[in-house]
């Protein structure tokens, strides 16, 4: 049962993937961002509950990777601001489709800009967005 578990999880996975595909050109210096408030943690890895991502604002250095680990109950699909293009900060923060259990993990992040980042099931859940700060 665990195989078609995953099986079934990384054809929705490719699904999602396709029909959520942004821009393949190359990655643009991002600007601003959301955030406000409060300063960024240093860390590489964002958690994501009911509650919501955490933290929502970390700094990193370049060339590092994050990881979303999803403790929710729910699937989540994470993606590179804006909704539904992703083209911020794509393809390195384009991490997909996330499984209750599962983590997803970013492509190297080498270039030193501000990436925002959403749930691009739920565009608007302010407690499913971010900032990764990359310096």
């Amino acid at each position: 049962m665990t195989k078609t578990y995953f099986a079934a999880a990384a054809l929705t996975a490719a699904c999602l993937a396709s029909a959520c595909g942004g821009s393949s050109t190359g990655p643009s210096n991002g600007g601003g961002g959301g955030g406000g408030g409060g300063g960024s943690t240093n860390t590489t890895t964002i958690t994501i509950t009911s509650a919501g991502a955490s933290p929502r604002d970390i700094t990193v250095p370049a060339g590092s990777r994050v990881t979303f680990v999803n403790n929710d109950s729910q699937p989540h699909d994470m993606a590179s601001d804006p909704h539904p293009e992703h083209t911020l900060c794509n393809p390195e923060l384009n991490v997909g489709f996330i499984a209750p259990g599962a983590s997803g993990i970013t492509q190297n992040l080498n270039t030193a800009r501000t990436c925002t980042y959403h749930d691009h099931n739920q565009p608007t859940n302010t407690s499913l967005q971010g900032t990764i700060r990359i310096q």
